[in-house]
């Protein structure tokens, strides 16, 4: 019996050294989210160290272009996982333009899993100025930065 409890232990405290680099791996949108950048800075540094798909998944017709994070990127934003990174600027051939008119001149963020009024208090204690508008009734809220 002695033999099975060295043996789980074992295999709890391995298992869990293997789990432990994925969790702590997480890369945080929280200081680029402070809303004193640009859009073309805050999406060439994902691509740049591949973080995101280099193609939109979805372009509006405000032209803001959804980008994907690459499978195992692990991004968060103020604590909650990311869904989408969102940008657009204007004349950068990174981004695609949509049919309307655009949101402005440059604008970037973030799409997370997480209710609107939890991601704004956090936006707010943060210090950010990010607007948070609620996509998904409890389940999904877009965080956006008007990077003029």
């Amino acid at each position: 019996m002695r033999k099975v409890a060295v043996h789980a232990l074992i295999a709890f405290v391995t298992g869990g050294t293997l789990v432990m680099p994925v969790l702590c791996s997480a890369y945080e949108l929280d200081p680029q989210l402070d809303c004193k950048s640009n859009a073309h800075d805050f999406i060439s540094q994902l691509l740049n160290s591949q973080y995101i798909e280099p193609n939109p998944m979805r372009v509006e017709a405000n032209s803001i272009n959804a980008f994907r994070p690459i499978h195992g990127s692990n991004l968060t934003a103020f604590g909650f996982r990311v869904y989408a990174v969102l940008g657009y600027e204007r004349d950068d051939a990174i981004f695609k333009q949509g049919s309307g008119e655009p949101i402005s001149d440059s604008a970037y963020g973030a799409v997370v899993n997480g209710p609107a009024e939890t991601v704004e208090s956090r936006v707010r204690e943060a210090g950010s100025q990010a607007v948070v508008k609620q996509v998904v009734p409890l389940l999904v809220t877009a965080i956006l930065c008007d990077g003029r």
